[in-house]
């Protein structure tokens, strides 16, 4: 593929945001030819810089996989915002970007002068996109957090556990990675408006907000019935048995699921014995004795290995697969045919492993031109070529602690 005709080549996109929910919407365009210039100091190194797993466990915030992730392709440019002189270099910046991300705490880009009114002035075409876990406006704007924030206000986390117990909610900071797909959809539709109509905008990107659109059906069921939904360990509502079951060896498992009766017809012949008991024949059947149909699959797989398991019900067309450890999944057969993993090489010889685009284009693949920058590596170039500043001026610029 070439540069030009990557669909995003000529885009040049200044990235001022933080640690995931900012910076993976960016890492999509810098994957399809986008140029990609990541604004961070040393003053106040990202968070993902200190998030791992790193090189042979070795903690370094030059190598973090975190970081890697969502900035692979991307070139880092250090100031120190604090200082008016490095907002000034923003502002040079933004004359020249089609756009700016962002994901500071509501209120502090107007407060440098780098809101979107300040950022446009001089570039009316401009796309502005803020990613916070509230949004800009409304009564909690500026409730601070991360993505288990997010998913505690979005409703996540009493739906996540078992019945009875203490709630858990999902891994992570779960809406840090929901926020970014609705934002680039929005991104890209404001891309092409602009396209169309030469006109920029500014998008309000509210992470809990996109969280609560991947509960739907939980919000519509209350609508429609008043029940609260609730934690219900790894069951579901529309099928039965839906549960993870132990294997032989330490800590092994399988996810395993009727969708419908065939299913469990198929799966019954597998297991043999009491399964193929005329009672568990229908989902209403199913449900009445879940427990104990969960207790004649679990004794079932704890007898066989992950790989037997799998093989035997994959072939009787019964959903399955082991759960997969972290190590596993480079050695997935689908992921390692997707060529999901791409290994590319940093200037000091390390290696740096990252995903791959979850998008397929057939004319127009995805390919990372670079791997993730070093913090600030690319402060001079990003200068001297997009704004035209001489040597001596970096330099002096460098003197007085403005590029840190």
């Amino acid at each position: 593929m070439s540069e030009t005709s990557a669909p995003f080549a000529g885009l040049f996109v200044l990235d001022l945001a933080w640690v995931v929910a900012g910076p993976a919407i960016t890492r999509v365009l810098a994957d399809y030819g986008a140029e990609i210039v990541r604004v961070e100091s040393a003053t106040r190194v990202c968070t993902s810089r200190f998030i791992g797993p790193f090189p042979n466990g070795r903690f370094d915030i030059q190598k973090s996989a975190c970081y890697d992730e969502c900035n692979t392709g991307k070139r880092s440019l250090s100031l120190n915002l604090n200082l008016p002189e490095a907002r000034a270099i923003v502002l040079e910046l933004a004359r020249k970007a089609d756009v700016v991300t962002e994901s500071f705490s509501p209120g502090q880009l107007k407060r440098w002068g780098l809101d979107y009114d300040a950022l446009s002035a001089d570039n009316p075409g401009l796309v502005m996109l803020s990613t916070s876990l509230m949004g800009q406006t409304g009564p909690h704007a500026g409730f601070a957090g991360y993505g288990n924030a997010g998913a505690a206000v979005g409703g996540f986390q009493t739906l996540v556990g078992h019945p009875g117990e203490q709630p858990i909610g999902p891994y992570g900071p779960y809406t840090d990675f929901v926020g970014p797909r609705f934002g680039l959809i929005a991104l890209l539709a404001a891309l092409d408006e602009r396209r169309r109509t030469g006109k920029g905008c500014y998008l309000d990107v509210s992470q809990a907000e996109a969280g609560i659109q991947m509960i739907a059906p939980q919000i519509a069921d209350y609508a429609a019935t008043g029940r609260i939904a609730g934690p219900m360990g790894n069951r579901h509502d529309c099928f039965a048995p839906h549960g993870v079951f132990p294997c032989r060896g330490e800590d092994q498992w399988v996810a395993i699921v009727a969708r419908d009766d065939d299913d469990w017809a198929r799966l019954a012949q597998a297991v043999g014995g009491e399964a193929l008991s005329p009672d568990f024949a229908t989902l209403a059947g199913r449900k009445a004795v879940e427990a104990r149909i969960e207790a004649l699959l679990a004794g079932w797989t704890a007898g066989q290995t992950t790989a037997q398991v799998e093989a035997s019900l994959q072939a009787a067309g019964v959903p399955v697969h082991r759960t997969t450890r972290t190590e596993d999944a480079l050695h997935d057969p689908q992921l390692v045919h997707q060529a999901h993993f791409v290994r590319l090489e940093r200037s000091d010889g390390s290696p740096s492993v990252v995903e791959a685009s979850r998008l397929k284009l057939s004319d127009t693949p995805a390919r990372p031109v670079r791997v993730a920058p070093f913090l600030g590596q690319d402060t001079g170039a990003v200068l001297r070529e997009r704004l035209g500043y001489g040597e001596d001026r970096v330099a002096a610029l460098e003197e007085a602690r403005i590029l840190q």
